[in-house]
């Protein structure tokens, strides 16, 4: 009996066993586990980083003061599944800031301006609408209310002082109903702005921001000097 059990543990034994790989052979292995266990690291690493929340204290900031500018570029519009583009220039000298929509071809459609007696818009035919806001003025030109009276401070990267606001997670802001987002240049220059209600999307693209060429401020829009 206990020589069949030594024979079976022997055979045991033989069976498991096998020879040692050569030596080139374990170095393969070696490599290529060793690749496996960089590449895996890797890829951990990486989706750590995916996963680190964003840091979103520093973004929109309250306004402060916003520096004059002149910006010229496309304007897109989408309402109700139908959508608009036009060519626009927008100049912001405190306290006049006047937004001029143009055909491709450089003719004027329309103008909006603001000062410190309310808003007015001024069509193709010369026209002239008033309201005590840009935002009250759209309303009854469009029917929409468009926040024009912020976007200064959205397109500086910056958020309404004292008005209720949410930052998302993905660093876009939420304000007066509408959800902002913004892209910058190298030189911290918006290149894209872009807002949205849900039934009205407005997207901005800037080609050109820079000083104003006026030297001398105005204190009121031109069209009411006419």
């Amino acid at each position: 009996m206990q020589a069949n059990l030594f024979r079976r543990h022997t055979v045991r034994t033989r069976f498991c066993s096998t020879p040692n790989p050569p030596v080139g052979r374990m170095a393969s292995v070696k490599e290529i586990l060793m690749k496996h266990t960089v590449s895996a690291s890797v890829i951990l690493l990486l989706t750590a980083c995916a996963q680190l929340p964003q840091n979103n204290e520093n973004l929109w900031q309250p306004s402060e003061h916003i520096s004059s500018f002149a910006a010229e570029g496309r304007l897109a519009v989408k309402a109700e599944g139908k959508g608009s583009y036009a060519n626009f220039d927008w100049t912001y000298r405190p306290p006049v800031e006047t937004i001029n929509i143009n055909t491709p071809l450089g003719s004027t459609l329309g103008q909006m301006c603001q000062d410190k007696g309310g808003a007015l818009a001024v069509d193709a035919k010369g026209n002239v609408y008033q309201a005590e806001s840009a935002e009250e003025l759209s309303r009854q030109l469009i029917g929409f209310k468009l926040p024009i009276q912020y976007l200064h401070i959205w397109a500086d990267g910056r958020r309404v002082a004292g008005a209720p606001y949410r930052i998302l997670p993905d660093g876009m802001l939420e304000q007066y109903g509408w959800t902002i987002g913004r892209t910058a240049g190298s030189e911290g220059k918006a290149r894209i702005l872009q807002l949205d209600n849900g039934k009205l999307n407005i997207r901005l693209v800037f080609t050109e921001i820079g000083m104003p060429s006026e030297t001398e401020t105005q204190e009121q829009c031109a069209a009411r000097r006419r």
